[in-house]
């Protein structure tokens, strides 16, 4: 049932992928790996008194993403001289850049090169890989676009000997969960996910993307609610910024592709994770159909715990045009 389900969604129109067959086929989903369907209907009514600053800008990537960060007051806002950085990007499939399943490598080494100009000791580019990280790290390019900047090092994380249980304090799906333990102790963590879709969860953004640095990943997706502990692994990892890398979104067929791509030519930038993939949901039609944050689970989960608002009209929202 899986397969089939797979296959309907990477092979869907989005002209004749409706609204309807949308909830229909990720409510089927998640009885098939025994967790609630995705998206619920009618979205709740969220609300958040105190407004999260979030920074979107479109144009060219390389400049995009160093217009948002000046938004939000510059790299060295975030990035002390003598930190060490560790930056998680998308480098999870052995695909170049035209194919929209990795975080763009201009994006990746843009952002590396900034840490280093803020004064950061060194940087770490990490990320555990869906398949062999060899091929990876090679055809997503950000290796390559990374190894030109002194003290950058791009590393795909595989032995369980550079995980660390972690407890999760306030979890309701997981109470432990094991995580790159560079992540752990930096002094700056920076999550770099590309914009794209997900057969389990709909959209894989900044809050889904966190996978990437865990274990064990069929346990989320075979014996919890996905979608729960997606926020729950959120509310124990301190992220201090998210860089949706939206200059181009894989809208259906994700998150291996192929599928159809949209070219948003967006960057979004906050210290709210929450508020990022809200507006990052907003910026493109998902499967040829428009869906907000509160329409995908796991978003309105982690809105849920606390860890952020989905709400964009409680959002300061700074755009800007190259």
């Amino acid at each position: 049932m899986k397969k089939k389900l797979q296959n309907e969604i990477k092979d869907s129109q989005p002209g004749r992928f409706t609204r309807r067959q949308f909830v229909k086929n990720t409510a089927a989903f998640g009885l098939a790996v025994g967790v609630a369907p995705i998206i619920s209907y009618p979205a709740a009514s969220y609300g958040n008194p105190k407004k999260s600053l979030v920074a979107v800008v479109t144009g060219d990537r390389i400049q995009a993403t160093k217009k948002a960060l000046g938004i939000l007051g510059g790299m060295r806002a975030f990035v002390k001289k003598g930190n060490k950085v560790v930056l998680k990007p998308n480098m999870s499939f052995p695909h170049p850049h035209q194919r929209a399943t990795n975080t763009h490598y201009e994006v990746v080494s843009t952002v590396a090169a900034m840490c280093m100009e803020a004064g950061a000791r060194e940087v770490l580019v990490l990320d555990y890989p869906f398949n062999r990280p060899e091929p990876c790290l090679q055809f997503s390019g950000i290796r390559e676009a990374c190894k030109k900047i002194n003290n950058v090092y791009t590393l795909a994380v595989v032995d369980e000997k550079f995980f660390s249980v972690v407890p999760v304090r306030k979890g309701k799906a997981i109470r432990e969960v094991k995580i790159i333990k560079d992540v752990l102790d930096c002094n700056v963590f920076i999550n770099i996910p590309t914009a794209k879709s997900h057969t389990t969860t709909g959209v894989s953004l900044g809050l889904k993307g966190l996978m990437g640095i865990i274990w064990d990943r069929r346990y989320f997706h075979s014996k919890v609610d996905i979608n729960q502990a997606i926020a729950d692994l959120n509310s124990e990892v301190r992220v201090d910024l998210t860089i949706l890398d939206a200059s181009r979104a894989l809208v259906s067929g994700g998150p291996t592709g192929p599928g159809r791509i949209e070219y948003p030519k967006t960057i979004v930038a906050g210290t709210d994770p929450v508020a990022v993939d809200a507006m990052g949901v907003s910026l493109v039609k998902w499967y040829g159909q428009s869906f907000s944050g509160a329409q995908v689970k796991h978003i309105a989960a982690a809105h849920e715990m606390g860890l952020g608002t989905l709400n964009l009209k409680n959002v300061e929202i700074l755009k800007a045009s190259l």
